[in-house]
């Protein structure tokens, strides 16, 4: 069947091939990107490949029941040979094979693909809550062809459906019970895992050799777990491999039986199935009396509680014994304190000390407690949005301007230390308060290039202003008097005169804004000349 239907697939593609051109790479070699390939097409590897696939039909065995199969992939592949030759094909590849997952028991399917089943009886966990049953449905189909009549069969289906296996087993008492089937006959039925109950199974080396059956008429790889007994090995593992790249396979998962806590489909019904008890043997027991059933709800529900109750409490992520950090300088109305902040390994911050210059005082044991608090509180997972969010903007003494361009102005220490920390650590923060935002340059350049040529003037350029009277700033009189003539025989007395008047007026100290050293003096507080920034009262 999988012959017919690649075989099929790459018929197609040579016809429309013919309509629209084969694939890219088949007649140049260069468009999968290799600069330099060895062929300059891959025509001639190509056909070799559908060569091949065809040549594979001769070694299918012949079967009387499928005589009919064989011929029709035979006569299939020989037409996608001769057409490919003339037309080339439209696809490199057309087939894979993929599991079908729970799908395929609605189709009545009793595997998932190309695989021996996991066994005759087994249980599938459904997503939803509770279980699946599900027999292998071929049972009766094969031991009619075996010869047994129908008692025969009603019996040994009932044993299967009691015990979960078609072997003999061994009752409580010692005895055996007898499944009525003849031992000749046990391998029909071996399956890929031991029943719980059995001690017969496929080696794992049968998985391989069903892939490799259909293998050679797959254009791609087989999606196909390999199931392993819980006894497999290392170097069995190994051999895998090595056997199936021996086949030709193209691909191999491997699984261990046990190897997973719950596994979507196991040979018998456990605690992990979401059954109320194990018995003795692992297994569940057949009945189980009411008064049982609700002590072990009850002790089920106290468990749920006492878990729920662990899974609520907080965790605290302590921070390493060496750990980077962050210190930064501030200074809000002449108050001066330092911010450092402790980073986890992923740069987030998980710890805050806020150091004021005056030890001892009010302030500083105020923010030595905020500190501590909002250091437990990251440790504890709360997040640094919500911090922010809160104690931004509260308003308490001392509160001024700073020197930070990104914080102005700040109502209060608290306010500056987590606007502070939105800008570091919180993304597009910094951007959605700083007063530095949504400055656009100047639509035209030239302008300011102009108005700064027209300020930067060479002296000898400027206007001469001697028909102008100009009066001395100290001695009230025109700065062409006599008297004031004579305080500077080199010609530079008026200029001496300004700078002393205006040196008696600046206070000495850069604008926190600007950097402008024109302060001065408005009662008691300093104002910048430039951009009229106040500096806080003194």
């Amino acid at each position: 069947i999988t012959a017919i239907m690649t075989g099929e697939a790459y018929e197609q593609s040579a016809r429309l091939a013919r309509a629209i051109g084969p694939f890219p790479g088949y007649h140049d070699a260069r468009a999968s990107g290799v600069p330099k390939p060895v062929a300059k097409d891959n025509v001639a590897s190509m056909l070799e490949v559908i060569e091949l696939h065809r040549d594979a039909v001769r070694e299918i065995s012949d079967a009387k029941e499928f005589a009919h199969l064989k011929e029709e992939a035979a006569k299939v592949w020989d037409s996608a040979v001769e057409l490919g030759k003339r037309c080339g094909y439209r696809n490199a590849q057309v087939t894979v094979l993929a599991p079908t997952g729970t799908i395929s028991f609605l189709m009545d399917c009793d595997t998932t693909g190309i695989e021996p089943d996991i066994a005759l009886v087994k249980y599938k966990l459904l997503a939803g809550g509770g279980m699946l049953k599900i027999v292998n449905q071929t049972i009766k189909p094969a031991l009619e062809k075996l010869g047994y009549n129908s008692e025969e069969i009603e019996r040994i289906v009932a044993h299967i459906d009691s015990f979960d296996t078609i072997e003999d087993v061994t009752d409580t008492d010692g005895s055996t019970i007898s499944s009525g089937l003849k031992p000749e006959h046990l391998p029909v039925f071996d399956c890929a895992f031991k029943p719980f109950k059995g001690e017969r199974s496929l080696n794992y080396l049968a998985h391989l050799r069903m892939m490799a059956a259909a293998q050679p008429f797959l254009s791609g790889a087989i999606s196909k777990t390999v199931n392993m007994p819980e006894a497999a090995t290392v170097d069995d593992i190994m051999n895998t491999y090595i056997e199936g790249w021996r086949l030709g396979l193209k691909s191999v998962a491997i699984y261990r039986e046990g190897s997973k806590r719950s596994a979507p489909l196991n040979t018998r019904k456990t605690k992990d199935m979401g059954t109320v008890a194990a018995g003795a043997d692992g297994g569940i027991p057949d009945a189980i009396g009411d008064d049982a059933l609700q002590k072990r709800i009850l002790e089920l529900e106290q468990e749920v509680a006492s878990l729920r109750s662990l899974v609520d409490q907080p965790v605290r992520h302590r921070m390493t014994d060496t750990r980077m950090s962050l210190t930064h300088k501030f200074e809000i109305a002449g108050h001066e304190g330092y911010i450092t902040v402790g980073l986890y390994a992923d740069g987030q911050p998980g710890e805050l000390f806020i150091t004021m210059s005056k030890e001892g005082s009010t302030i500083g044991g105020l923010m030595d407690t905020v500190g501590t608090l909002t250091s437990i509180a990251l440790q504890y997972g709360v997040p640094l949005e919500g911090l922010v969010k809160k104690f931004a903007y509260q308003r308490f003494e001392p509160s001024g301007f700073t020197k930070n361009p990104d914080i102005r102005h700040a109502t209060s220490i608290a306010d500056y230390v987590f606007r502070w920390l939105g800008c570091q650590f919180i993304k597009g923060y910094k951007e959605a308060t700083s007063p530095n935002r949504g400055q656009p340059d100047l639509p035209l350049k030239e302008i300011a290039e102009i108005e700064k040529k027209a300020v930067n003037r060479p002296v000898s350029d400027l206007a001469r202003t001697a028909e102008k009277e100009v009066i001395d700033v100290i001695t009230n009189h025109p700065a062409g008097d006599s008297e004031s003539g004579r305080q500077n025989g080199n010609g530079n007395g008026h200029a001496d005169r300004v700078t002393v008047a205006l040196g008696s007026i600046f206070m000495g100290i850069t604008c926190s804004v600007c950097g402008s050293d024109k302060v001065i003096r408005a009662g008691a507080c300093g104002v910048c000349t430039d951009c009229g920034t106040s500096q806080g009262c003194s």
